[in-house]
């Protein structure tokens, strides 16, 4: 990815790369949002051309043999300014104290209230929008939910997202979403690309 570069390029760029490495189809219209694009939580990639220095939100999946898959990374062409750290850094403690703290038996709601607790306390309650994460399967959304109402119950065996994320308008996102299974003692994290901005 280079400045310049427009958000459909990049997101032509990522499907391409999963259809040559065994992905039957992208899982969704990808996601691609850069700058002031990324405020906007489900937004498709546009003609706009990336910037250095402003977030990038890429949210991609496919499907292989039937199942989906989902994850996102937000990253930063060139050098993040204060502000994209301190959110960045934000999001990624509270995907972590989730991830460290899901277990069998925790309703959707009490699974969300762990990271959103930490995104509220920074004073960006308003800015995460979305629940915590969906079930994914044999479609890209399927239960359990996790959101602030969910009474949804998590079980050993259920595949599922952790995405806490932060939407400033006019300013952009940062989501960082993994998939997990819940296993009897706690979530084993299936996504493997790196979480590090490279700050």
């Amino acid at each position: 990815i280079e400045p310049g570069m427009t958000e459909k390029e990049v997101a032509w760029e990522l499907e391409s790369f999963m259809r040559t490495h065994g992905a039957e189809k992208a899982a969704f219209d990808l996601i691609v949002a850069s700058g002031p694009n990324g405020a906007l939580p489900h937004v498709t990639a546009s003609e706009r051309a990336i910037r250095a220095g402003e977030p990038i939100v890429m949210d991609l999946g496919c499907v292989v043999e039937g199942y989906h898959s989902d994850m996102t990374r937000t990253i930063c062409l060139g050098q993040p300014d204060a502000r994209f750290r301190e959110i960045y850094q934000l999001v990624l403690s509270a995907q972590l104290a989730a991830e460290e703290a899901i277990r069998p038996g925790m309703t959707g709601r009490e699974a969300d209230a762990i990271a959103r607790r930490i995104i509220e306390e920074a004073g960006y309650g308003e800015q995460f929008g979305h629940g915590l994460g969906h079930g994914v399967g044999l479609a890209i959304h399927e239960k359990p939910t996790l959101g602030k109402l969910s009474e949804d119950v998590l079980e050993p065996g259920m595949v599922f997202t952790v995405e806490p994320g932060i939407y400033i308008p006019g300013w952009g996102g940062v989501r960082i979403e993994d998939m997990v299974v819940l296993r009897e003692d706690g979530v084993e994290v299936l996504t493997q690309a790196s979480k590090s901005s490279g700050f």
